[in-house]
């Protein structure tokens, strides 16, 4: 069964290059495009990923589909799960200091933009973990809470984001940049 799921998704060796792969993993939908990073780092916003996937597959949709050069990230294995937090402290601590910077009151203020209450969670547990960094949540619910007749679940995924202390509520991913921008000024 893993064997034929592993087939159908990567269309490849999953051990392999994932470059390689031609499987549904292609298919998925992006929730953004190269030109949202464009657009962070126009705006001096650094970036970088924390995910609970794989490597070979952050690195395919990272590189492979989204066309990324060499992303700052943390994938499954490189730290504890979400919602422990010492992936995302891992990962804005090596983005700040490649800027001369380090975690703490003087720092720019810390955002993770996530959809599940596990990403709240994480960005709650590094506010206690460094207190004196400031840390947004942004949320937004999943692209299948997007389609038709699907507002009433995505209405009360998103009551569950805000119960899980998330700052705000995106209705789009790409709207984080210019929401960032708006509470970083």
């Amino acid at each position: 069964m893993v064997a034929a799921f592993s087939d159908h998704y990567f269309g490849g060796d999953p051990e392999g290059d994932p470059m390689l792969w031609r499987g549904f993993i292609g298919q998925e939908p992006l929730l953004v495009g190269p030109e949202f990073f464009a657009a962070l780092s126009a705006a001096n916003i650094l970036w970088g990923f924390v995910s609970g996937a794989e490597p070979p597959s952050v690195r395919y949709v990272l590189q492979g589909r989204l066309g990324l050069q060499d992303p700052p990230f943390i994938a499954m294995g490189d730290a504890p799960d979400k919602p422990d937090p010492t992936g995302l402290l891992q990962l804005a601590g090596n983005l700040l200091k490649g800027h001369g910077a380090r975690l703490g009151p003087d720092a720019p203020a810390v955002a993770y933009l996530g959809d599940t209450v596990a990403d709240v969670q994480t960005v709650r547990r590094a506010r206690e973990r460094v207190p004196e960094q400031r840390f947004l949540s942004l949320a937004v619910s999943p692209p299948h809470l997007h389609g038709p007749g699907q507002e009433q679940r995505r209405l009360a995924y998103e009551q569950q984001l805000l119960a899980a202390g998330a700052d705000r509520i995106l209705s789009r991913t790409d709207q984080a940049g210019a929401i960032l921008e708006a509470l970083l000024a």
